[in-house]
């Protein structure tokens, strides 16, 4: 081997560099251990202990030392799912921006093509292009994009703008640039937002043009506060509110009015008499009055006052809202309140004997309803855009609370509001994204200067929030949550400790079957392995790459496929050996291109092209095993070609004898010469016979258990103090979400994973919040001792209620779904065209095609057949498309190492019929096939056992895949490859290796 004094360099620089790298992350791995110990069981003592040390050097490497802040940074990051935290892909709302470009037109065809792009709106189609689809459909030709009532208006005229002569091809340039603009406006108002909370390493990033940006938190435990913070617009506003005793008359006409079509039937408990009945003085019979009988006042928990009109439950918000909606009560407002905007307050809690829980007599939380005073354009008296500066305080009864300055003209305008409610003896709300927070009167004069301060029932963590969301800006468009994933640290660590399990597991059994099979040199291509490893993690960490659960298994694999290229290697080094050759020149026979090198190439080359297609269609975690196992390609090449070869050669040098196996497996395989073609009739009835049963099952009988990636839902992990019933507790669920709700044992009998599409077409923090609500509300009783903050929030030591939970929306189902379609078939065209390229005969590449798909059809078959009787989750989803795709690249690796050596037989001067070139073929490359397949059987059976129950049916479809795939390169890809070459072109190749 040339330059081996260049690669020994590298490798050691590499070796140093990796070593320097991962010690940051064993330094701040010290560091949290002592800050636990000392902490115990209290978080928050724990993050002030780190807080404190974070500027303390805690690394010293003699030339250089770091404080922990800055080892902390360095560190090998970790996904959610070893970490703990919240993952989040928001949508930002682009039929926003386009109605804010328009100054909310009301233009018909601009409204209705609005609204057609999105009930029509595909996977993978971005809502910008289905809008120019859907306006070009419904103008016609009559209404251009570039009208003054669309887009050429005032705000979006004059250089880079809109302007009357403009096409709409033009136009629509103009308008993806300032989509761009809003959705680069977005994401840096929530990265301030986020780098203000505090969290330590969040990642957070656009996901190409689809608007979408992705929001990774790891260690945050707060599952509300974080969708609040993310997901809240930050529209300040203030407006003008009407009385109770203004808006009284409204109300009770609407309650006559929505008795005709709500009450069903009359109970005889009457309503306590109270303020409510000064409301109904003019009711005609006293059975008006009936509990039962009154749609809206019957939901009334306690009276208003002032601006309040009543207080409600947070459950009954939604029923209000659209009574307030219909066009036959809104028509009942009064002249000068047509314009009416009901709004609630955030949740909050009264002293009122009458709303009490009937059944522990404790205060109830509750939600006041507003009128403000709105307007033909429905804007505030006054915007939040004036605010220049706002903080959290306290006011003077010692509450927490948010004090807010304004610009110049901001104190002009509230000096004039405060003015005008002071003189009308009125009130002011202060509304943040639709939610009122306070709305106070004003009782001495008006308030100049601009400053002002917003009260309420806070705590310090919400005005600190609330501040912070303020100062970073409002967001130009509604960010609404599409898919989220939250992971608890207890989770994590579960997880952390199955890898770890597995890891060491796997390589000690691939390490064992090495040294067995291969004798000494089995121990160099150990050393490499071992090496191969501190490579792998020491590009991670300096890179900043992520490590998630799926990684770790991507790092598993890496252990069976890094010896894969000493297998074959050494298996041809065997041959040479058996040729009577010497062992330096089998050595370097084997290290050659016509070698093994060329079929190291075309099997790795396979596995880059499914990997990279992994990463680019993959997300989260996905991605983080799509590239652990790219780079596992990369450093297990180098290690197995480059480092395995310098002991070998050292060991030559050394005139030691070096046979590559064993007293044991000196002679297996050697002498193996089974009829493959023979028996193709069978493995071809049985093949067919397989792929209808899977393609009937999968089409006409069970289906697919298609996951929540799929289909769009919500999922959560939740641990029980003790064994349930799923299936009571799926029936219990389902009553209290009106819908059903599937729950299945996860691992233990006292885990469940819950499953509900509850409301997954609505987007919004209130939403999320009220399915959490729900299922705590449900579960309760199997929770006595936990509160709803601990059972859906994460934190430290976390041992029952929600481990993790996730969200797919709607929309972005569509797009997974359509993404793992192209992935899959985009993996099987790029390598039907590598391999005609690579053979330069269409058959080699059809050979291979047809033992691929044979392989995944025989996997979902498998899978539509057993699961609904497996002891584990047998789910499509992100994690089934990886392992289909890895299937794929395992199944190609062994088909390509059978061909290589059918071409080179043909090349060479072997005798026999055409079938008797491709068996031989197959038997000299058996060794090589089953011991790769072996490998790889070993530490995915070692994954499938110890690596976690998250990943089990991930792994299991790998595991059936590499089975399957080894089959089908043996007794699928040759006999097609045999049938499908012509005859005469057979008759030739006999010829010429007869003849010779």
């Amino acid at each position: 081997m040339q330059n081996k004094g260049l690669i020994k360099f590298f490798a050691i620089l590499f070796a140093l560099v990796s070593i320097y790298q991962l010690s940051f992350t064993f330094v701040a791995n010290s560091v949290k251990s002592e800050a636990k110990a000392f902490a115990g069981d209290n978080p928050d003592k724990e993050l002030k202990y780190l807080d404190s040390i974070g500027k303390e050097k805690v690394l010293n490497l003699g030339f250089t030392d770091f404080t922990y802040n800055e080892v902390k940074n360095k560190q090998l990051n970790k996904g959610l799912d070893l970490e703990g935290g919240i993952n989040v892909i928001l949508q930002i709302s682009i039929k926003d921006v386009l109605k804010g470009l328009a100054n909310n037109s009301k233009n018909p065809v601009f409204n209705k093509s609005l609204a057609d792009a999105s009930a029509n709106l595909e996977g993978n189609k971005t809502y910008l292009n289905k809008f120019f689809e859907a306006f070009e459909a419904n103008s016609k030709g009559t209404v251009k994009l570039a009208s003054p009532d669309i887009f050429a208006n005032r705000s979006l005229q004059g250089e880079g703008g809109v302007d009357f002569q403009m096409s709409d091809a033009q136009v629509q340039k103009v308008i993806k640039r300032k989509v761009d603009e809003s959705v680069e406006s977005a994401f840096k108002v929530l990265r301030e937002r986020i780098d203000k909370f505090g969290v330590t390493q969040p990642n957070i990033q656009k996901l190409g043009e689809t608007g979408r940006i992705l929001v990774e938190l790891p260690g945050a435990k707060d599952v509300d506060r974080i969708k609040k913070l993310l997901g809240g617009k930050a529209q300040l506003e203030f407006w003008e509110t009407f009385k109770i005793e203004e808006i009284g008359n409204f109300l009770v006409s609407a309650n006559e009015a929505l008795k005709k079509t709500e009450v069903k039937k009359t109970e005889t408990k009457t309503v306590a008499k109270d303020s409510l009945n000064a409301l109904l003085t003019d009711a005609k019979d006293s059975s008006d009055v009936k509990k039962g009988n009154n749609p809206l006042f019957d939901k009334m928990i306690g009276n208003g006052g002032g601006p309040v009109l009543g207080y409600f439950a947070p459950k009954d918000t939604a029923s209000i809202n659209e009574y307030f909606k219909r066009p036959e009560i809104r028509v009942l407002l009064a002249a000068d309140q047509h314009y009416a905007k009901f709004v609630w307050s955030k949740p909050t809690t009264i002293k009122d004997p009458k709303a009490k829980d009937p059944k522990t007599a404790a205060d109830v939380e509750v939600v006041e309803l507003y009128a403000l005073k709105g307007n033909r354009d429905n804007a505030p008296a006054m915007s939040g855009g004036v605010v220049t500066d706002a903080k959290d305080t306290f006011d003077q009864m010692g509450k927490p609370a948010v004090s807010m300055q304004m610009n110049s003209q901001g104190a002009k305008v509230w000096e004039e509001l405060t003015g005008r409610a002071f003189a009308q003896k009125s009130y002011i709300a202060i509304v943040l994204d639709d939610i009122v927070y306070s709305a106070p009167g004003v009782t001495s004069g008006p308030i100049a200067g601009g400053r002002s301060e917003i009260t309420g029932s806070f705590d310090v963590a919400e005005t600190k929030d609330l501040a912070n969301v303020l100062n970073a800006g409002k967001l130009p468009a509604s960010a609404d949550i599409i898919q989220s994933t939250v992971v608890g640290p207890s989770l994590g660590q579960a997880a952390i400790d199955a890898g770890t399990i597995s890891s060491v597991l796997g390589f000690l059994l691939v390490c064992v079957w090495m040294v067995f099979y291969y004798g000494k040199a089995g121990w160099y291509a150990n050393l490499a392995l071992l090496l191969n490893l501190l490579f792998l993690f020491g590009i991670m960490a300096s890179f900043g790459f992520v490590l998630t659960l799926p990684g770790i298994a991507g790092i598993v694999l890496t252990l069976g496929t890094a010896v894969d290229a000493n297998i074959i290697i050494y298996e041809r080094a065997k041959e040479e050996l058996r040729e009577g050759k010497s062992l330096s020149e089998a050595v370097t026979a084997s290290y050659g291109w016509h070698g093994a090198m060329r079929s190291i190439i075309d099997a790795n080359v396979t596995h880059v092209l499914t990997g990279a297609i992994l990463f680019i269609f993959g997300t989260g975690p996905i991605k983080g095993f799509a590239l652990t196992l790219l780079i596992g390609i990369v450093t297990s090449l180098f290690t197995s070609i480059f480092i395995a070869r310098i002991f070998i050669d050292r060991n030559i040098a050394g005139k030691a004898d070096l046979t590559f196996s064993t007293s044991i497996t000196k002679n297996w395989f050697t002498n193996f010469h089974f009829d493959f073609i023979k028996i193709k009739k069978f493995t071809y009835i049985f093949s067919s016979i397989v792929t209808v049963v899977s393609l009937v099952s999968i089409f006409f009988v069970n289906g697919l258990d298609e996951g929540v990636d799929f289909v769009g839902g919500r999922t959560f992990q939740v641990k029980f103090e003790k064994p349930v019933d799923a299936t009571v507790v799926s029936d219990e669920l389902s009553a209290a979400f009106g819908t059903p709700v599937e729950a299945k044992i996860l691992g233990d009998d006292d885990q469940l994973k819950i499953t509900t599409k509850y409301k997954i077409k609505e987007d919004g923090v209130a939403i999320d919040e009220e399915v959490n609500q729900k299922l705590y509300a449900a579960l309760q009783k199997y929770f006595p001792n936990t509160t709803y903050d601990k059972f859906i929030n994460s934190f430290d030591g976390k041992r029952v209620g929600v481990l993790q939970a996730s969200k797919v929306g709607a929309s972005i189902s569509e797009d997974i779904k359509t993404n793992s379609y192209w992935a899959v078939l985009g993996a099987m065209a790029v390598i039907f065209l590598y391999l005609m390229v690579s053979f330069r005969k269409w058959q080699y590449s059809l050979g291979a095609i047809a033992a691929v798909a044979h392989d995944v059809i025989f996997v979902l078959g498998i899978y539509s057949l057993c699961y609904k009787f497996m002891p584990f989750h047998m789910e499509m989803d992100q994690h089934f498309i990886a392992a289909i795709l890895t299937v794929i690249g395992y199944s190609m690796n062994d088909t390509v190492i059978v061909f290589d050596r059918v071409r080179e037989f043909i090349i060479g001067n072997r005798k026999g019929s055409f079938e008797d070139i491709v068996n031989a073929s197959i038997n000299t490359t058996l060794s090589r096939t089953l011991n790769t397949s072996l490998m790889m059987i070993i530490v995915l059976l070692t994954m499938f056992i110890f690596g976690g129950e998250s990943i089990r049916g991930f792994i299991f479809a790998m595991l059936i895949g590499i089975i399957v795939g080894t089959y089908s390169s043996l007794f699928i890809a040759t006999p097609v490859l045999v049938d499908t070459i012509s005859s005469d072109e057979k008759h030739t190749i006999e010829d010429k290796h007869n003849k010779a």
